[in-house]
């Protein structure tokens, strides 16, 4: 098979990793990939957010799959445009992308199937989300409408936090993706990420993860991308896993089949777990970053299987094979982030690196100059390992962590920490 990713960042990366250990896999192209991807696979300029480029890129290089990473593509709405062509495509069309390009629309979809969510209130007026922060009080949660690259969320300890941020939001902090805003109750519990594909009819669940938004340790500090994640979420038992299916997730597809736009590709639910009973926070349509890269350390290259599977409508007849193992990410960022940073520090020591099913340093954002990987990006590089338990995948992780030498680079030493600690 010849494969295209589209997409360059640690996901990608990840996802490319799974998709070469599958001997299936004959030819990989990563547009625009990045500095680690190009070590594996080939790596395009393309517009990935361009349906026509992509299709004819696809056209020319006899393309038989194309995975899409990035949300921003799925949302213009190139999985619609290389399906059109009959070209087979892992990823949503642009109207069932709506689940994570508008949170209104998914409350509206909640509300439709019953599927348990946060208490919400919708608004396009600043005033008006004032006067409603004021009469809920705090904590409250501040979300912009549309697509922020993960960081278009608030959760605010007091009023005047969340004002602040309803400022930001309506004043053009995120773009267009503030314009409108979603004010959610402040919901308790434990946070982790349900993965499924879906083929339009089939639903199958290929993992568990939990990340740690946070850039301090101790989960505290601003929300950023991800600082790094573990899987699979020990919160996820397999009563609780059960429930996310039958009260959330099924319902949610049916929902979207009746109103004409079944979803075909992976979705990714961040869930609130209280008292063993879990609600839905949000839904992404695209794997998450850095939940990827331990997701796809566990699945190998079963991945390709599956992706190719769930593109066709053939989920019914697949199966997950796991491992009784663990996996560990640990995010390196530039300093600064998720502030401002400085690009173009070189980072050494990578050769060095252990490369086999238990150690990977996916690469996030990163460039190659004069023959030296330098860093291209706010999170850099995704030190990640397997192990039979999470302690044994967190030492890997971290011992991955202190062989890579960038002084300009900075992670948190307790990815983690809850599930180690309990």
């Amino acid at each position: 098979m010849n494969i295209l990713i589209l997409g360059g960042g640690g996901r990608e990366h990840a996802l490319a990793w799974a998709v070469m250990q599958n001997p299936k896999c004959d030819k990989l192209i990563v547009a625009p990939g990045n500095a680690g991807i190009a070590e594996i696979a080939t790596c395009a300029t393309l517009d990935i957010e361009d349906g026509g480029a992509v299709c004819e890129f696809a056209g020319e290089n006899a393309i038989d799959l194309v995975i899409i990473g990035p949300e921003a593509p799925l949302a213009a709405g190139v999985a619609d445009t290389l399906r059109a062509a009959r070209i087979p495509v892992f990823g949503p069309s642009r109207a069932a992308a709506e689940l994570e390009a508008s949170k209104a629309f998914t409350k509206a979809v909640c509300d439709a199937c019953g599927a348990p969510t946060a208490a919400y209130a919708h608004f396009t007026d600043l005033d008006a989300a004032r006067a409603h922060v004021r009469a809920q009080g705090a904590p409250i949660v501040i979300k912009a409408d549309g697509l922020a690259a993960g960081k278009g969320v608030v959760i605010a300890e007091t009023v005047a936090e969340a004002e602040a941020a309803l400022e930001d939001m309506f004043g053009g902090a995120f773009g267009e993706a503030g314009a409108e805003v979603v004010i959610e109750e402040f919901m308790q519990g434990e946070e982790a990420s349900f993965f499924v594909l879906v083929d339009g009819t089939d639903v199958l669940p290929i993992g568990t993860a939990q990340d740690h938004k946070r850039v301090g340790e101790g989960d505290t500090g601003l929300n950023t991308g991800g600082m790094g994640a573990y899987s699979p979420a020990p919160i996820m038992t397999p009563e609780v896993t059960e429930a996310a299916l039958e009260t959330i997730i099924r319902p949610t597809m049916a929902e979207m089949a009746r109103r004409g736009t079944p979803y075909q590709g992976v979705l990714y639910a961040g869930l609130m777990i209280e008292d063993g009973m879990p609600r839905l926070v949000e839904y992404n349509v695209r794997f998450g970053d850095p939940e990827t890269q331990v997701l796809m350390m566990r699945l190998g290259a079963q991945a390709l299987d599956l992706m190719q599977a769930c593109a066709e409508g053939r989920l019914a007849e697949q199966k997950v094979t796991w491992a009784e193992d663990h996996a560990m990410t640990v995010v390196l960022a530039a300093a600064g982030y998720p502030g401002a940073y400085a690009k173009g520090s070189v980072i050494g020591g990578l050769d060095a690196l252990p490369e086999d099913s238990f150690h990977m340093a996916f690469h996030a954002g990163t460039a190659t100059r004069d023959g030296r990987i330098v860093a291209a990006g706010g999170r850099v590089l995704n030190a990640t390992a397997r192990g039979e338990s999470l302690q044994e995948a967190r030492d890997r992780a971290y011992g991955l962590v202190d062989a890579i030498d960038w002084p300009d680079g900075f992670c948190r030493r307790d990815i983690g920490w809850r599930a180690l600690s309990s």
